[in-house]
């Protein structure tokens, strides 16, 4: 089925060729692909509308036959209201000449620069890193104070993470005339675009600093351990995990540090089985326990222990639920259930008396 033009660009078949300019401006913008909310798909669209409706001859055709012919739409140079932003811009592609996909956000990105709308930026930010801690059931229960060592890289303390020394001056960068960043032309499968970006030689500064720090070799860090306080508070979960924010890789050049993510792991414990909030513990009773009806001594995550009595009529096949004795709520108030699995020990000789006496009950 054939495409309606009209329709993609929002005008009617009357429509002048302002008219069709104005929309496919605002359509656009609308939907460019490095924008919030933007759609490749339907940007590709807008343009191959543009590109017949623009054009005299392909407009005449497409309004007779309903179609361009020999594969036209989309073809010649990209012009209009984007006049002068990659000649031969051609949206008639060919799978075998698919080159830099993986930079088309950037392509349009530059694109767009290049209108004024987006300015690029540098970032030099260091990056996040993430440390393992393990610690007891108990702790988890209790909460604590952790102390960790983290291998990474720190700001150099000889240039004060600047990598060189501002009191000895700086010299324009010649690559850049001062500028900060370079303009090149790129060829891709969309046309020739020419994109900004940050001069590597002055590292997008426009200058270069006249005296370079020796031990951080003008990085301004240098590897090292940081030592971190981490506070866990009661009733942290398996794998959680807690950002310290700038406790990672030092940024470079005095740039913003990364961030630590410290995963805390909780090592199985002998007694307690933990789910989310609540624990199960296993008590052995024998058979004489439980005709007498003796209490059943229940030790708890706490290091206590409670006197807890089986109900009676009660199916010793389930768990016994004590309440409130499970782990805290982690940022909340309050406690799981501590739940009791029981298992049954036969006696190894019966008394006589005792199994007579069982025997007339």
């Amino acid at each position: 089925m054939a495409k309606n033009y009209y329709q993609i660009l929002g005008v009617e078949k009357s429509a002048s060729e302002e008219d069709i300019k104005k929309a496919f401006r605002k359509l656009a913008h609308q939907h460019h692909p490095d924008k919030a909310g933007g759609n490749e798909q339907k940007f590709k669209e807008i343009n191959e509308a543009y590109q017949v409706l623009s054009n005299k001859e392909k407009r005449s055709q497409y309004d007779r036959f309903g179609r361009v012919a020999d594969g036209a739409q989309g073809n010649g140079p990209f012009g209009g209201p984007f006049s002068g932003f990659g000649e031969g811009f051609d949206f008639n592609f060919d799978p075998s000449n698919l080159e830099d996909l993986s930079n088309v956000s950037d392509i349009f990105e530059s694109f767009f620069e290049g209108l004024g709308m987006k300015k690029r930026k540098t970032y030099h930010r260091g990056a996040d890193i993430e440390a393992v801690k393990e610690i007891s059931l108990e702790e988890a229960f209790r909460g604590i104070d952790l102390r960790l060592k983290v291998e990474t890289e720190l700001s150099c303390k000889h240039c004060a993470g600047a990598g060189y020394f501002s009191k000895e001056g700086f010299t324009k960068c010649g690559a850049c005339g001062g500028r900060g960043e370079v303009r090149e032309t790129r060829q891709t499968f969309f046309g020739q675009f020419a994109q900004v970006r940050a001069c590597s030689k002055c590292r997008g500064q426009g200058e270069i600093p006249n005296k370079i720090c020796n031990y951080c070799s003008g990085s301004g860090r240098i590897k090292g351990e940081r030592e971190v306080e981490i506070e866990i508070a009661p009733g942290i979960a398996d794998g959680q995990l807690i950002k310290v924010t700038g406790a990672g890789q030092a940024g470079e050049r005095g740039a913003g540090a990364g961030d630590l993510y410290a995963r805390i792991k909780i090592k199985p414990h002998h007694d307690f089985q933990r789910v989310n909030n609540d624990l199960i513990v296993k008590k052995s009773l024998s058979l004489t326990d439980i005709l007498l009806g003796k209490k059943v001594e229940i030790p708890t995550v706490a290091g206590g222990k409670i006197n807890a009595e089986i109900p009676e009529d009660f199916n010793l096949r389930e768990r016994l639920r004590i309440p409130g004795e499970g782990m805290p709520r982690f940022g909340s108030f309050g406690r799981g259930d501590l739940y009791v699995e029981f298992q049954i020990r036969t006696p190894k000789k019966i008394d006589p008396k005792i199994k007579k006496f069982l025997e007339e009950l």
